[in-house]
């Protein structure tokens, strides 16, 4: 029996996580351009705009001009994706919550993580931000309701109250959790390596997203998809990136001389070269399902990982959630040749986040509890 893979393609659409960045140049210009390759192939995606990026700036333009500009384009190129079928869905990035903007540059000063707010102050935000995203999209169709959510930097586990939160507010479909990944850093720590459900659309463990519950839960969680490159692939595409950034910093170089390296710069150097290309050309290495940030032959392999997993599930369809991130787009031609892929294969339907929470709540797809397993 072949499987259906229902496969959603979604946009973590934003500044970078500082709040640097050209907003035409990374947003809104690669909006329209993959706007463009999806009419083309007629694919349906969903856009999770950072809302609370959007809520600052509409919360300061009546002090900065420019600012009021860049939020009505925003609204604008938002709705622009929604009239041509496209869904929108909630994101938002919680370090925006205590921004500061000042001689054109904007300092975060929020916690990265919803997981560090308190449950009243968290809940308020995401109703803040859901409320934007249907007030201005509900002129456009009022049967639209902001139904699946993605987390800051996917920070979803564990908590006591942020999946309660969610389901109070009216989302049905969280699609943070990257099973396999981790990061632990100044500002974010993550553990997702330890997940019962890797693959499979599942009912969640109220206090912890990673958990598996015993009984049907007011939210289903769809694992953001990985899989492991190749160590061809993954070295292939390492060389690349650093020849880049070779000829990049040359580049730089010749414009203003640059101080001799010191030592733990250098060791600093080694050290990446081993992470980014002895050791992925050792073992492979794991990836979080991102077009933007994949050439295409490791897209290629992304799209054979899926089918393995779904062949092995035995169910006749199921949703597969991957994601993109416009900022970082590497391979464009790459990326519309995967979509094209895609658009002629037998087995792939595209969905959208919304479609999603409606076949789940029709019962079209199968959600696991720890009861049940297909694996």
């Amino acid at each position: 029996m072949t499987t259906t893979i229902y496969l959603a393609l979604t946009h973590d659409w934003e500044l970078r996580g500082d709040g640097s960045g050209d907003i035409e140049e990374i947003q809104f210009a690669p909006l329209r351009r993959l706007l463009n390759v999806y009419a083309k192939f007629g694919a349906r995606t969903t856009f999770m705009p950072d809302v609370m990026q959007q809520t600052k700036f509409r919360s300061l333009q009546n002090d900065h001009s420019e600012l009021k500009a860049l939020a009505d384009s925003w609204d604008d190129h938002t709705r622009e994706a929604f009239r041509q079928g496209h869904d929108v869905q909630l994101h938002l990035h919680s370090q925006w919550s205590d921004a500061k903007y000042e001689d054109g540059e904007w300092e975060l000063r929020g916690e990265w993580s919803l997981l560090k707010y308190d449950p009243d102050r968290a809940k308020t935000m995401i109703a803040q931000c859901k409320l934007y995203l249907e007030n201005l999209l509900r002129p456009l169709d009022h049967t639209y309701r902001s139904v699946a959510f993605r987390g800051s930097a996917l920070a979803i586990a564990p908590s006591a109250h942020l999946l309660s939160s969610l389901a109070d507010l009216g989302i049905e479909v969280d699609v943070s959790v990257a099973p396999g990944f981790s990061l632990n850093n100044n500002t974010l720590q993550l553990d997702y390596r330890d997940c019962d459900e890797p693959f499979l659309p599942y009912y969640p463990r109220m206090d912890d997203a990673r958990r598996v519950s015993v009984r049907r839960e007011r939210i289903v969680c769809v694992p953001l998809n990985h899989f492991y490159g190749s160590r061809v692939e993954v070295t292939k595409q390492n060389l690349a990136l650093v020849g880049n950034r070779l000829l990049d910093q040359k580049s730089k170089s010749i414009a203003a001389a640059s101080p001799t390296p010191r030592l733990d710069s250098k060791r600093r150097g080694l050290g990446r070269v081993y992470e980014k290309l002895i050791e992925p050309a050792l073992k492979g290495k794991y990836f979080v399902s991102d077009t933007g940030r994949l050439n295409y032959p490791l897209m290629e392999e992304m799209i054979r990982s899926i089918r393995r997993g779904a062949r092995e599930t035995g169910l006749p369809k199921l949703p597969v959630v991957i994601t993109n991130h416009p900022k970082d787009i590497r391979d464009w031609s790459g990326l519309e040749r995967f979509v094209g892929d895609c658009a002629g294969a037998e087995d792939i339907e595209f969905i959208t986040l919304s479609e999603i929470a409606g076949k789940f709540r029709g019962g079209e797809f199968q959600v696991r509890t720890a009861e049940t397993s297909h694996r």
